[in-house]
């Protein structure tokens, strides 16, 4: 495929990291992942063979290093990585802004979503004894579990062995919707977010997280 044919920086930058998938696997590395099942699950509809490519063109570019971690390969950002967290974040902020956000009508996959609040865990407000969330999300979805405790928060597609006090039953849209910033908590649970379990657990919920990092950015037309 040719080129733009520029002399411009910002045609040649586009040309090296504006590829599709680009930039989600540059934003997953900038948010922690590091080892390659981890990378993708953060992009679900990513293939392996894609992301493998992905990951090469960026090693190649000098923006990903390649190491070899306790447990098998391990991908992170260089100096020239980790200097593009300024454009992914202004990328994410003029979407945040700009873009309409109609969760209820989006094409969303539950994995982004519940990666992201594991990641977004506050661990000083965490309960002492360890717990795991169980999310029952409306459709197809399986359950998926959240492990919480000390040091340490786990996704997983099946309860670890800890008590499940807490059960949130809702539609992706409705718990994206929240996350993301469109509407409060007390307005999730309008939509349909109902959490189970001992009250003061249900209304602690919400003060685990510190909720996706864009959140508190409105919409343009409310400002």
């Amino acid at each position: 495929m040719s080129g733009y044919g520029q002399f411009c920086s910002v045609a040649r930058a586009h040309e090296a990291i504006g590829g599709r998938w680009t930039l989600l696997v540059v934003r997953e590395l900038l948010c922690g992942s590091r080892r390659f099942n981890d990378i993708r699950r953060g992009i679900p509809r990513i293939s392996r063979t894609m992301l493998s490519e992905r990951l090469q063109e960026l090693i190649h570019l000098g923006v990903v290093k390649r190491i070899e971690g306790g447990h098998g390969p391990e991908y992170e950002p260089t100096e020239a990585g980790r200097e593009l967290m300024a454009l992914v974040s202004a990328l994410g902020t003029w979407g945040q802004r700009w873009l309409p956000r109609h969760a209820e009508s989006e094409d969303l996959d539950p994995e982004p979503v519940l990666v992201d609040m594991q990641r977004r865990i506050r661990s000083e407000a965490l309960p002492r004894d360890p717990l795991v969330v169980r999310f029952d999300i409306d459709g197809h979805h399986k359950p998926r579990f959240l492990l919480l405790r000390a040091g340490e928060a786990s996704l997983c597609t099946q309860n670890p062995g800890f008590p499940e006090p807490i059960c949130v039953r809702t539609s992706l849209s409705a718990l994206a919707a929240w996350w993301r910033g469109d509407v409060s908590f007390t307005e999730a649970r309008r939509l349909g977010m109902s959490l189970e379990g001992p009250k003061e657990l249900v209304r602690a919920f919400p003060g685990w997280f510190e909720r996706y990092l864009l959140a508190d950015i409105g919409p343009a037309a409310a400002e």
